[in-house]
């Protein structure tokens, strides 16, 4: 199978586009103020060498738009606009993919939730709460869907229910992990991905926002079942004393990872936070 590169922390890009994203929407904000600055952004990481762009819509929610007071139709309209602008640079690159982002309950929540899985809501609340954005995005064109940044059992057994709604939705499933093994609610990602084996819908299964040093481990518990998909974060950690990034994830470092990723079966690699299309040039540059 051909390995497929996907971008980089779409976020991070954006700020380091001038955009200040200190708002609950987070990079979603971008959809009613400066939407031509994110698609820029996905350009950006086309130009670097990557096959695919996943969509600014990561925050982007029917009640977050409609607690910042919009109605449900102008909701719509953004998180369509999400697909629109990932689609129109890869229009203008002339290849690549769109993947639709599916965020987890807990971006929504804003509290960091999606990094402990400790939601107020059961998976048939989560079924319930994801079903109306899920709908749209099932017909807003993207190629496919990237339900991102799982981070408990409950919420993978909605994902299921929703893909069974929807038959012709392809999808990748991404778990966000504690460590080598775990979901960050504690579920064994092997049970996790599980859920998902044999399903003619998705396309891989893995882990994204995650610490590089698990990836290996994670990759591990995932082989010889569907394909595996990772974008790790850079590895760097966020000091809230000092209100900064700590550590550096050099790219050239990142991409040699990437190709260790690859060597042990992963098929879909790209990065996450703090990770930028110099990151995606050094796996590019490795993997080929």
């Amino acid at each position: 199978m051909t390995t497929l590169v996907l971008d980089g922390g779409l976020a991070t890009q954006l700020e380091r586009l001038g955009a200040d994203l200190a708002d609950e929407l987070w990079s979603a904000r971008l959809l009613l103020e400066e939407p031509e600055l994110i698609r820029r952004a996905h350009a950006d990481f086309f130009a670097a060498g990557a096959d695919v762009a996943t969509t600014a819509g990561y925050q982007a929610t029917l009640p977050g738009f409609a607690r910042r007071g919009l109605d449900s139709a102008e909701a719509e309209r953004l998180i369509r606009l999400a697909v629109e602008l990932a689609g129109q640079a890869r229009d203008e690159a002339g290849r690549g993919l769109v993947a639709a982002s599916v965020g987890p309950y807990g971006a929504y929540l804003a509290n960091g939730a999606e990094y402990t899985g400790d939601y107020d809501l059961d998976e048939d609340g989560l079924y319930t709460w994801h079903l109306p954005r899920w709908e749209i995005l099932a017909s807003a064109g993207a190629d496919l869907l990237a339900c991102e940044t799982i981070p408990s059992y409950a919420e993978a057994r909605a994902l299921v229910r929703l893909l069974a709604g929807t038959p012709g939705v392809k999808a990748w499933v991404s778990f966000s992990c504690r460590d080598g093994e775990h979901l960050n609610d504690g579920t064994p990602i092997r049970e996790a991905a599980a859920l998902f084996g044999g399903n003619p819908q998705v396309v891989a299964v893995g882990a994204n926002c995650t610490a590089p040093r698990h990836i290996p481990g994670l990759i591990a518990c995932l082989s010889g079942g569907l394909p595996v998909v990772v974008y790790p974060n850079s590895g760097e950690t966020w000091d809230a004393g000092l209100r900064g990034w700590r550590g550096l994830a050099e790219p050239v470092e990142f991409g040699q990872a990437a190709k260790e990723w690859e060597r042990a079966g992963a098929s879909l690699i790209g990065g996450c936070c703090r990770t930028t299309p110099e990151h995606i040039r050094q796996i590019r540059a490795h993997l080929s």
